[in-house]
């Protein structure tokens, strides 16, 4: 009996040890954290890249692919001419011009036929130019010609040779555009090294007008132009603007990046609508030049007449607006309809005219021989003439 008590004895201190020796290696690898195999939680697994299953990348890629071979960059090429200091003192037979790079901008190929490719981009682009080249799509640089420009427009046309020319685009017309509209702009920004770059944003205004200003600083025009918020840049200029079908609706032409007291600008955009650019490049290709009808006259804006040439004109006070006519061509429009110097002109046909480039602005809407009706303020008193135009 006392061996089975012994024997239950030893039993039980075998069990108790046991026990705590389970639960002791229990707590180590509780303390301690278990490590079964260090290798596989320091290895580095590359992570996967899996294939993006959106059907496209944004809505205006499809129209992007559709232009993007279409768009140029503008190369404007000016002669320099080589010398130093001894052809500077004595002069040599052997200096020459040397063409180099003035500026660069951008263009659209619209047509192509057998031997021609033809490009609209921006007059100011290619103003002055001694020589012009076209970079392409693919990086192949040609030479171009100039075919016609107009500065009151700035738009101007270049051709190529056209067996180097595979895609031309399409226009669409600008009269149904709504603002918020979709729409990129393709070009050049800051040269040719940026090339075809594409920047996407909506129509602002579809009709804003804005004023033509020549080298000289002055206001020579109104220009109605399209508003958007697509990043336009230096070199953008005679790139397209494009709508989501991958169609031309205006060339860029110009932003805005200060107001008149320096406040900094985002996003103001303007490009000419592709209507008028339509209309202006067949005139430039068909005759190298736009006529527009003359009155034949020289004119001041009435804002900028002194209280002593008002007084001589004999204006009245409650007229502040106006051209002011300081002398008439003999033998022109003007001078046939009776206008005379001195003369104030307040209104052409039911238009306000209000300033010099509002004067031509309505003027450049009609041909050569069109009839108009102008409304002058002569002595104080308002005379109503009839002019044809030429």
């Amino acid at each position: 009996m006392k061996d089975k008590k012994n024997i239950n004895q030893i039993l039980k201190t075998i069990l108790i040890s046991f026990v705590s020796g389970m639960l002791g290696g229990l707590l180590v690898i509780y303390v301690v954290g278990y490590r079964p195999n260090n290798t596989s939680i320091n290895k580095y697994e590359s992570p996967k890249l899996v294939y993006d299953q959106s059907k496209h990348a944004g809505l205006m890629t499809g129209a992007f692919n559709i232009v993007k071979d279409s768009v140029v960059s503008v190369i404007n090429l000016q002669k320099t001419r080589r010398n130093n200091l001894f052809t500077d003192i004595f002069g040599s037979k052997n200096d020459k011009d040397t063409l180099q790079t003035y500026s660069e901008g951008s263009g659209v190929i619209y047509y192509k036929n057998l031997n021609y490719a033809y490009i609209a981009t921006n007059n100011h682009v290619v103003a002055d130019s001694d020589q012009l080249q076209v970079i392409l799509s693919d990086g192949r640089k040609i030479a171009a010609q100039k075919v016609g420009t107009d500065p009151e427009t700035d738009l101007a046309v270049l051709k190529v040779n056209s067996k180097y020319i595979n895609q031309v685009a399409k226009f669409a017309s600008s009269k149904n555009l709504v603002p918020g509209q979709p729409v990129i702009a393709v070009g050049s920004p800051l040269g040719s090294q940026y090339a075809t770059s594409v920047t996407q944003g909506i129509i602002s205004a579809k009709s804003r007008v804005v004023n033509v200003v020549n080298e000289q600083g002055q206001v020579t025009n109104e220009a109605t132009v399209i508003q958007t918020d697509a990043a336009i840049n230096p070199g953008n200029s005679g790139g397209p603007l494009v709508n989501e079908q991958g169609q031309v609706i205006g060339i860029n032409s110009m932003k805005l990046s200060r107001s008149g007291d320096g406040t900094a600008i985002e996003g103001m955009g303007f490009a000419i609508p592709s209507d008028e650019v339509v209309n202006i490049l067949n005139q430039l290709v068909k005759n190298g030049k736009i006529v527009r009808p003359k009155l034949g006259i020289r004119v001041l804006d009435v804002t900028d007449l002194t209280r002593k040439d008002k007084k001589r004109i004999q204006l009245p006070n409650n007229i502040q607006e106006g051209v002011a006519v300081f002398s008439v061509d003999s033998g022109s429009s003007a001078a046939k309809a009776g206008i005379k110097a001195k003369d104030v002109i307040v209104q052409i046909d039911n238009d306000k005219i209000d300033s010099v480039a509002s004067l031509h602005s309505k003027l450049y809407k009609h041909k050569i021989g069109d009839k108009i009706t102008i409304k002058v303020i002569r002595a104080g008193k308002y005379v109503t003439l009839k002019a044809i135009l030429q």
